[in-house]
């Protein structure tokens, strides 16, 4: 597996995932918060599976 999630990218998607779980355990959204461990997984392994199949990446550029 490839990294192509950048920083900036990554921040967002575990802040965004935990934000999530967080409203789901408190009981705002109900079961459908658990769907931030998507995010969460993704960013914290640095890939996503959709970027790859559409060959995105928001890595800087390595030289």
């Amino acid at each position: 597996m490839t990294t192509n999630v950048g920083t900036i990218d990554r921040i967002f998607r575990i802040v965004l995932g935990l934000a999530l779980i967080g409203l789901s355990l408190g009981g705002q959204i109900g079961v459908w918060g658990w769907i931030g461990l998507v995010p969460l997984a993704t960013g914290l392994l640095k890939t996503c599976p959709l970027y790859s199949v559409l060959g995105i990446s928001t890595c800087p550029l390595k030289r």
